[in-house]
């Protein structure tokens, strides 16, 4: 029998698992090699979890102890409503936990963080060519049409 899948906030004794999740993330969307982040932003974005002044969480799933995923998540202010939104901005489960709601659960995590909260949505973005994540988007989402652009300065 499967042990339960745990999905809980983030501690600083993770630091050992949450990295390689984290390392298998940026992987996925090319920033690995001579693309990698550098180290400083690896470690700048370890500390704000745990920074009061900043708006920044992140959450792991497990199970018996294995690190299967990560989802990090921020609140921002926004000029169509009082509260804060959520921001899902990075999820990544390991390739062998796909399709076994790993990534379902860490979701329906961040939902239910942005409820207490009192935020009114949450969102994100992924690639177009994320074809298999966007099956569960779909499931748990709605598409919201909108096209994401941007200028690197």
């Amino acid at each position: 029998m499967m042990a339960a899948l745990v999905v809980r906030d983030i501690t600083a004794d993770d630091f050992g698992a949450w990295k390689p999740l984290w390392e298998g993330y940026n992987a996925f969307y090319g920033r690995s090699g001579e693309t990698a982040l550098p180290e400083v932003i690896t470690q700048s974005t370890w500390a704000r979890f745990f920074d009061a002044d900043e708006p920044v969480h992140a959450l792991v799933a497990e199970r018996d102890g294995e690190p299967l995923g990560l989802a990090h998540y921020l609140f921002h202010r926004s000029t169509t409503s009082i509260d804060n939104h959520c921001y899902l901005q990075d999820l990544f489960t390991v390739e062998a936990a796909r399709g076994l709601g790993v990534g379902r659960a860490l979701i329906e995590a961040v939902y239910e963080r942005a409820r207490q909260a009192g935020s009114p949505r949450v969102y994100w973005q992924t690639h177009e060519t994320n074809a298999t994540a966007m099956q569960l988007y779909d499931k748990v989402a709605c598409r919201s049409g909108f096209v994401v652009y941007r200028k690197l300065l």
